[in-house]
């Protein structure tokens, strides 16, 4: 076995120099094994990325856990997994928070409009499905581009960290029991908190008598979720982006809510959220996302003019039959063009005979979403590889946002209006989000098997097989969570999904009939250009703008605890605690939805089925503190147990 990559794996490469990867014979790849193994991971990340991502409007990253998974779980076989073969459970794995990404983004916004009685789960199913096919196509004309060509020029972070938990075999053995005891921890804490209520789930001062003055006149309240997935999830934030965060729910909780209950002193405090600093939080989003196309404007330029250029170039050596290296083999170019086509005329046909059936000019209005979808899909794609391949952050958001208005437009100018017209956007948006997601997580993938040695042609066939698996598992998850929590009053306690609230407010004020609060959105959008200009993330702000201030104050704690670890433990210790934290996150976002299915059973079948203690109260308002306080111990004091 290789003991690690190349002198020349990481920096620019002299004149005349190649770069020789660790695996150039044939070794097992492709295995039944890593197929299984790889269609697991999928199915556990899907869901669990799915739930935080509609929670929060924060995804996780599903690469370097299925990655560090991968190597652990193959010490459990006789014939422990090659290289080769981790990367293709890391290819099956990874189409989890693809797949996810472009869904949650957009999909939930059907609820949100009150239109999912015009859609179905065929349709949900399918955005982000054809979707994946298109990122993986649009992608492979510019896989040697930034590989091979831009070796060492490009950091590939994400990537990198990859390769190395996938290099080190042993290591990642012991990771894995790391991120096995953490995710069993995290499943059990969220389960006795939210499902059966043994704590109080949020902690809140409206319950204590001292801050009854400040709850009363101003509505001020401080409230603070108490689950292990969102502790975790601010550990591996960090202190800064998180601080940025609750800087906006600080000014949504103790300024935009007092001044507007001074206006308004008989709404609650949840309703002087929900009508006011929700909306400002929404034009906060959008005015970010025209900010990060904005600052990468000169990085869109020139990724859209490598695209053309090397779907040329790519067209001419596949004619030519050049590619002979196993290492260095695509899908070939006429299938690559074929699959696009096909893919093409089967989203023309879902336009025509799912969402337009019985629409006027139905075939005119199906061709330009068509065309809507391949043009700025194209066109975003190299933005999206880009991205990811320099800091491992794409503006998918911003990107989507745009899609819609120019979609809207176009529709609009067609004749097409009303619910139809919301429901053909937003599955043009989730067409094109998805592809732009997958392009974001296949750069990556097509690195690290640049780096040892994998067939870039297997890593592109089973993207888009392993997304069937993903798109069916995130459809039903986001079905569940609608009908179990909703996304939206008048849903008692929705899932704030911050994202498709967004989308849907762009939606419905460009093809919708009165009713919105523009000078909210446009106050959110000023906040947004303000903190941008003293060199804030307005995207990070807006975000904690518009999610409850619950779900913002545990991630700042969550990132003081990285702060103290790194701090006292070292680099070693730091990373440690990503593993605890990741298999929190990990195991209390899979619980959260386990707990959304019992319940969902329980309402359709009229059986009890989770014993619930309901300690809810002010006792178990301060046992639920108490249990915050304990788990955020376990991440310090078990990342600490480091070997020096």
């Amino acid at each position: 076995m290789n003991n690690g990559l190349p002198e020349n794996a990481y920096r620019e490469l002299k004149e005349g120099e190649k770069y020789t990867p660790i695996i150039t014979g044939k070794v097992p790849e492709v295995t039944f094994r890593s197929i299984v193994i790889g269609i697991i991971m999928g199915i556990i990340f899907s869901a669990a990325v799915t739930y935080i991502a509609l929670k929060l409007g924060q995804g996780i990253e599903s690469a370097i856990p299925i990655a560090i998974l991968a190597v652990g779980l193959s010490a459990l076989f006789r014939r422990k997994s090659t290289l080769l073969e981790n990367v293709n459970v890391l290819a099956i794995g990874a189409t989890s928070g693809i797949i996810a990404g472009g869904s949650v983004f957009t999909m939930p916004a059907i609820f949100v409009l009150g239109i999912e009685k015009l859609s179905s789960p065929f349709q949900v199913f399918f955005v982000p499905f054809l979707g994946a096919i298109l990122g993986v196509v649009f992608l492979i004309p510019f896989r040697r581009y930034f590989v091979a060509d831009m070796h060492g020029k490009l950091p590939f972070p994400e990537a990198t960290a990859t390769t190395e938990i996938l290099m080190a075999g042993e290591k990642g053995g012991k990771d894995a029991v790391v991120l096995g005891y953490s995710m069993l921890i995290g499943m059990i804490y969220d389960f006795l908190a939210i499902s059966i209520e043994a704590w109080r789930e949020v902690f809140a001062t409206s319950l204590i008598g001292l801050f009854a003055p400040l709850t009363k006149k101003f509505k001020a309240i401080f409230s603070l979720d108490t689950t292990a997935a969102i502790a975790g999830l601010g550990y591996i934030i960090g202190v800064d982006y998180a601080a940025m965060i609750f800087g906006g729910s600080f000014l949504s909780t103790f300024i935009i809510v007092p001044v507007f209950s001074f206006y308004h002193p008989s709404l609650t405090q949840n309703q002087l959220f929900l009508n006011y600093a929700r909306y400002m939080g929404i034009g906060g989003i959008f005015m970010a996302g025209l900010i990060s196309i904005w600052k990468m404007r000169k990085v869109i330029k020139q990724a859209i003019g490598v695209g053309f250029s090397q779907f040329k170039k790519g067209s001419k050596k596949h004619s030519e039959g050049k590619e002979t290296l196993r290492y260095d083999r695509d899908i070939p170019m006429g299938t690559v063009l074929s699959i696009m086509g096909l893919t093409l005329v089967v989203l023309f046909a879902y336009f025509k005979f799912s969402v337009l059936s019985n629409i006027p000019h139905s075939v005119l209005l199906s061709i330009a979403a068509v065309l809507l979808v391949f043009i700025i899909g194209f066109l975003f794609t190299s933005v999206s590889a880009w991205a990811i391949a320099m800091i491992s952050v794409t503006p998918i958001s911003g990107m989507t946002l745009m899609t819609l208005i120019v979609s809207a437009f176009v529709m609009m100018e067609l004749g097409l209006h009303g619910h139809r017209g919301m429901l053909e956007i937003l599955l043009i948006g989730g067409v094109v989000c998805t592809a732009l997601s997958m392009a974001g997580s296949l750069i990556t993938q097509f690195k690290i098997g640049y780096w040892v040695g994998a067939s870039p042609n297997k890593i592109q066939i089973w993207n888009i097989l392993g997304s069937v698996v993903s798109s069916v598992v995130v459809t039903y998850v986001i079905i569940l969570l609608a009908k179990v929590y909703g996304f939206s009053p008048p849903h008692p306690n929705p899932l704030p999904a911050p994202q498709p609230n967004a989308m849907a407010a762009v939606i419905k004020g460009m093809m919708g009939s009165g009713g919105i609060p523009w000078a909210l959105y446009l106050a959110g959008a000023g906040i947004a250009i303000v903190v941008e200009l003293f060199g804030i993330s307005s995207l990070a702000f807006a975000l904690g703008m518009y999610i409850p201030i619950e779900l913002n104050s545990p991630i700042l704690f969550g990132a003081l605890v990285a702060y103290f670890v790194k701090k006292k433990g070292g680099e070693r210790a730091h990373k440690k605690g990503i593993l605890i934290s990741s298999g929190l996150i990990a195991g209390g976002a899979l619980i959260g939805v386990v707990g959304a299915l019992l319940k969902y059973i329980e309402e359709e079948s009229k059986v009890h089925i989770i014993p619930v203690i309901g300690n809810t109260g002010k006792l178990g308002n301060w046992l639920g503190l108490l249990m915050f306080i304990l788990i955020l111990s376990f991440v310090y004091f078990d990342s600490l147990r480091v070997r020096k």
